[in-house]
């Protein structure tokens, strides 16, 4: 699968070089910003999502998906060719711990809440294509695209569990992997007083599936779908 990612993004870095005009100017640049990441939620997760069943098991978790919405950063460095097309290849970091416990089970011996964390972490490593269809370099420049990208990732359940006769125990599960993602994307250059400076503000959307253990984990697969909302600075040259 990743093979497959490595001759995509070659097949499109090739497809854009050509049609880039030859009289373009190549002008490189370098953003770096912040922002929030939110996963997809229960409604649109596939019914075989580790989190859903968590969830809608017989002995079920009780925690809400939404929390982990979190913060992310991130870097990038950017290719323009000509005046309504860039290229980029970056990286981010994003983590998120939800606190959860068992909705119908206590601690028999004092009644207690028998309870875990769930920590999802994402190191998404992208390459993407910006079309900016109106404007120029210097002014407000709105732009769609669209790109891949190399999610690592890291999912983790860790604290107390009940295992089947009932027993509390103490454990730490953990699923890792790297999965390749599509990526949509749309925003807006902000220049500040020239073509060197701007803001970027961008929503991203991603798809991608990763697959866990199932021994360690009530599912196999779990769902990295998500959408992003970053503000960055951005320097070109």
């Amino acid at each position: 699968m990743l093979r497959n990612v490595g001759r995509t993004a070659a097949w499109l870095a090739a497809v854009i070089l050509v049609a880039a005009p030859a009289s373009a100017q190549v002008v490189q640049g370098f953003q770096f910003g912040a922002g929030g990441f939110m996963p997809q939620g229960f409604d649109g997760r596939p019914a075989n999502d580790v989190l859903v069943t968590d969830l809608t098991s017989a002995q079920p978790l009780l925690f809400d998906i939404t929390n982990f919405n979190g913060g992310q950063i991130f870097g990038e460095w950017n290719l323009d060719l000509g005046r309504h097309l860039e290229v980029g290849a970056g990286v981010g970091y994003y983590r998120r711990t939800t606190p959860s416990l068992y909705s119908n089970v206590v601690n028999t011996a004092d009644g207690s809440d028998i309870t875990q964390s769930l920590r999802l972490r994402i190191i998404p490593i992208s390459a993407v294509v910006r079309f900016m269809p109106f404007g120029r370099p210097g002014h407000v420049q709105p732009y769609v695209g669209a790109g891949i990208a190399a999610l690592r990732w890291r999912y983790s359940e860790f604290g107390e569990f009940v295992d089947a006769n009932n027993n509390i125990f103490q454990a730490t599960f953990v699923g890792t992997g790297t999965t390749p993602a599509g990526i949509v994307l749309g925003g807006v250059r902000l220049p500040m007083n020239g073509d060197i400076f701007a803001f970027m503000a961008e929503v991203r959307y991603q798809w991608a599936t990763g697959n866990l253990d199932p021994n360690s984990f009530l599912s196999n697969k779990i769902d990295l779908t998500g959408t992003s909302f970053t503000i960055a600075f951005q320097v070109r040259r």
